[in-house]
């Protein structure tokens, strides 16, 4: 059996009953890197020796009797615009190279926590923006990975883990989920601390996970959804038991609303066609959902409020630095520089605007479905493709989920994107299984 090929809901159960050791998943999934790293470049930081002992570690603490975390001795990746106390943290920018943090971020310590082997530092774009690092796409290295955590979907892709962390500001988990094939999740905005973690802009940062299962993601997001009271946008609540509802049969067969979005003109043909079908196989169980006309200016809202937080957040590297930059990101910096306070604030009250009428619609249905891409990952790793399609939902800050269950023209991956209602994300993954679950026994 080859242990890397194992979702990390197995892989957990195994290492718990003593089938395997978490030394011997790890080997595996280092030896699976050892093979296509040079092809698929999805590391920024890796020491197998490190990794090794940490498993080993992991298997004495199992062999001693002590309580067991639900990530035991899971190998899992990290995007580097995390803090780890024990890699460097170099955020893509040669600005920061050789950057070692003394102290891990909160959801590295909460993985630790959970028993997680991290295992390494995943590729972001440079400061998780849109200048592209060195990682190519797993089912055709001549295409992108989708960004900006690159590295963290195309390594669970590549089944060099089966568990991954990155982040999203706009769409920088659920596109690169779509593309390489795999799940992505982001959660509520304000469901996991941000602390330690790279700061572009406080109304849209979300971190998020990547998995090769619908259960692996509820099992990796459940630990990391503890309240921090240093993020400011975290709210005191009990935690979500996703891992047991997601398990649950709904009480009734969802429904589901259909929605095109603001920017259905960017779809590619086959996008079009693959959606067109999937509403026609649920059929009763589908509506088309008409937006109102207020959704048609969120992608120009969250640009407002992107560029300038980005303007903030990366002064003093533009200021310091700017030759190492890329030219999108001064561009971006420059755009922020030139915003009025009044365009800023009206843009970041928007968001709550739009989910006063969400909520009308969550209340006729569980989940919307729309593309989490235009298309298939595009040919060459000069851009990160389009992240329009999940721009809205980032801004209204709901929770959305990746599902790889269409295919394009060139036989690549795209993802059904599937958003629910803020703070209902375990209703949203038990949703998002039992579509997997449709679709997969249909076929």
């Amino acid at each position: 059996m080859d242990l890397w090929t194992l979702s990390a809901t197995q892989a957990a159960s195994g290492i718990r009953n003593g089938e395997f050791s978490s030394q011997d998943l790890v080997s595996a999934c280092l030896q699976r890197i050892d093979e296509l790293e040079p092809t698929v470049g999805a590391w920024a930081y890796l020491d197998p020796e490190h990794a090794l002992r940490l498993a080993r570690g992991a298997d004495e603490r199992r062999a001693s009797g002590a309580g067991l975390g639900p990530l035991h001795g899971i190998p899992v990746g990290v995007k580097d615009i995390f803090d780890t106390r024990d890699m460097p943290t170099e955020c893509g920018t040669p600005l920061f190279a050789g950057r070692q943090p003394n102290v891990d971020a909160q959801a590295v310590s909460l993985l630790r926590e959970a028993g997680a082997i991290v295992i390494g530092k995943t590729v972001t774009t440079e400061v998780a923006a849109y200048a592209p690092g060195k990682t190519a796409n797993p089912n055709d290295p001549t295409r992108t990975p989708g960004g900006s955590s690159s590295g963290s979907a195309a390594a669970v892709a590549a089944g060099m883990v089966p568990l991954a962390i990155g982040s999203q500001t706009n769409g920088s988990v659920i596109r690169p989920g779509s593309y390489c094939g795999v799940y992505g999740y982001k959660p509520t905005f304000g469901a996991m601390s941000r602390r330690g973690v790279l700061a572009q802009s406080r109304p849209l940062d979300t971190l998020g996970v990547f998995a090769r299962t619908v259960e692996d993601l509820a099992l990796i997001a459940e630990p990391l959804m503890a309240y921090d009271e240093s993020d400011p946008d975290m709210t005191l609540r009990a935690r979500s038991h996703l891992c047991s509802v997601v398990s649950a049969e709904p009480p009734v067969d969802p429904h589901l609303g259909f929605v095109k979005s603001p920017v259905w003109d960017q779809a590619s043909d086959d996008c079009r066609a693959a959606f067109a079908e999937l509403a026609e196989f649920l059929g009763e169980g589908c509506d088309e959902v008409v937006l109102p006309a207020p959704f048609d200016d969120a992608l120009r809202w969250h640009r407002t409020v992107l560029c300038a937080d980005f303007a903030k957040s990366f002064a003093n590297l533009y200021e310091t630095g700017k030759q190492r930059l890329s030219d999108v990101l001064c561009g971006m910096i420059e755009e922020g520089r030139s915003c009025l306070a009044v365009d800023y604030n009206r843009a970041v009250d928007m968001a709550d605007v739009l989910n006063a009428d969400l909520d009308q619609i969550f209340e006729r249905y569980d989940a919307v479905i729309t593309p989490a891409t235009t298309g298939e990952a595009p040919v060459g790793l000069e851009s990160t493709g389009s992240p329009d399609f999940c721009t809205l939902w980032t801004f209204v800050g709901v929770p959305a989920v990746t599902l790889p269950l269409l295919t394009g023209r060139d036989g690549m991956p795209i993802g059904v994107q599937l958003v629910g209602r803020r703070n209902d994300d375990a209703r949203l993954l038990r949703t998002a299984r039992w579509l997997v679950e449709k679709v997969v026994n249909a076929a």
